[in-house]
């Protein structure tokens, strides 16, 4: 039984439902929202006057476009490209870019509707945007994601500014991707505008850290989650699903605070390593060989492959979903409470099912949404962004010290919200609550626009 929205909110809902039909991630993804506001419209009861709520569901802008490339075999081939402008009442839109076969519009939209309230939290001036395409670059060469990267740029470029909206990474979106849009967009303007893009390569642009900011984040987030608990990551069993960027790094700054993670995953199962997952190993199998995970055996012969199963299986004290959304859910939940978990750090978006938070919750186990966990992410892209501003470059220890600061931040405002609106240690009633106040405060100042 999902939790019930506000009286006053219910309507807004519905309406959301209406205009928004088949967006099933979009509907959850604004119910999680909606279903903290109650008290917030008691306190201050503006906003309903000046309709937020229905405005800051609502994007700014949506655009869809056509994508033609041509593969290796010189077939053309077509693929639909997106970017949902959410909401800019903070400042230029920030959000990444996700190329995957799973992306349509309902996706990019509940991506873009968390991505307001992500950002806001940071404390930096950003608004909340995300884009994509149902592109697969999987099993494609460099030529062909090239060729893919430049037709989806030269649509997508004229939307795009340091003033107005600047992209970065998401999943099947790296340095390379980022590489290839940069050029496309510095050929067609004849501008050199660092700020337009973030995941830059340190090279041309880019920010120490920022390839390491959304798993090392998360980790700092969970860490400030066990130590008001009297708590840390000192000896703690940890499972990490997903072995892409976040999980790669999320798994290292765990070691480095001393926890143990002695699982990861991806699509197609998961690997468990009882005396630790050799970091190395993985970093070389699917960052630089782009291999699959079970490869792993090839090189430690006691680990194990389980082929198509569910790493929530895996006893842990730690879990960190780093993978896709919706990967826990109510069973997973449990299971995971039932075999010792006291700490859940989301550093992938909206990884957990609404059955999966209830379990969570209700358990009282310190549950980190991702909303507030891997808002390290965007915040170090907005350090990229600063850097660009004024042509400068920092040090690694400093943007460290800079992440690490704001994921603090970031969870003293969620943890003491969470206190005001009488909901203690619920820190998705915290982050909800604390990000939507800033927009709608911005948003009510700005006039309606």
């Amino acid at each position: 039984m999902a939790p019930k929205i506000d009286e006053k909110v219910e309507p807004i809902f519905q309406e959301v439902l209406a205009r928004n039909p088949g967006e099933t991630e979009f509907h959850q993804a604004v119910r999680e929202v909606l279903e903290s506001l109650g008290p917030v419209l008691v306190k201050h009861p503006e906003f309903c006057h000046h309709k937020i709520i229905e405005r800051i569901c609502e994007p700014e802008r949506q655009i869809i476009f056509r994508v033609p490339w041509q593969d290796d075999q010189g077939n053309v081939q077509i693929n639909r490209g997106f970017r949902v402008e959410f909401n800019s009442a903070l400042g230029p839109y920030k959000g990444g870019l996700r190329f995957h076969p799973s992306v349509y519009l309902g996706i990019i939209k509940f991506l873009g509707f968390e991505q307001i309230f992500k950002n806001a939290l940071t404390g930096l001036p950003i608004g909340g945007g995300k884009g994509g395409s149902d592109f697969d670059p999987k099993g494609r060469s460099d030529d062909e994601i090239m060729r893919f990267c430049q037709s989806f740029m030269t649509e997508l470029y004229r939307h795009l500014g340091e003033y107005t909206d600047v992209p970065a990474g998401d999943i099947g979106v790296g340095g390379r991707e980022i590489g290839y849009m940069f050029g496309q967009y510095k050929r067609i303007t004849n501008r050199y505008e660092s700020g337009v893009l973030t995941g830059k390569g340190l090279s041309w642009g880019g920010s120490l850290v920022r390839p390491e900011a959304t798993g090392y984040g998360a980790t700092f987030f969970v860490d400030e989650m066990l130590k008001v608990r009297g708590d840390s990551f000192g000896g703690k069993t940890c499972t990490v699903s997903g072995s892409g960027n976040v999980a790669i790094y999320t798994i290292e700054k765990i070691h480095q605070l001393g926890g143990k993670v002695i699982a990861c995953s991806d699509s197609n199962g998961y690997i468990v390593h009882e005396r630790g997952i050799d970091l190395q190993l993985v970093q070389q199998l699917k960052e630089i060989e782009r291999r699959r995970i079970k490869d792993y055996l090839n090189y430690h012969k006691d680990a194990r492959f389980v082929e198509g199963g569910n790493i929530w299986d895996v006893p842990c004290q730690v879990a960190m979903p780093s993978a896709t959304q919706n990967e826990i859910n109510g069973k997973d939940a449990a299971k995971l409470v039932k075999n010792g978990c006291i700490a859940v750090g989301e550093g992938a978006n909206m990884p957990t099912t609404p059955e999966g938070v209830k379990v969570f919750l209700e358990s009282g186990i310190a549950y980190g949404p991702g909303k507030a966990a891997n808002a390290g992410g965007v915040a170090t892209s907005a350090l990229e962004m600063q850097q660009n501003a004024s042509r400068d470059s920092w040090t690694f220890e400093y943007t460290e010290q800079r992440l690490q600061q704001i994921m603090q931040n970031i969870h003293q405002l969620c943890y003491e919200t969470a206190e005001e609106y009488g909901t203690p240690g619920n820190y998705v009633n915290g982050a909800n609550i604390a990000g939507f106040i800033k927009v709608a405060h911005a948003m009510v100042a700005l006039g309606l626009i």
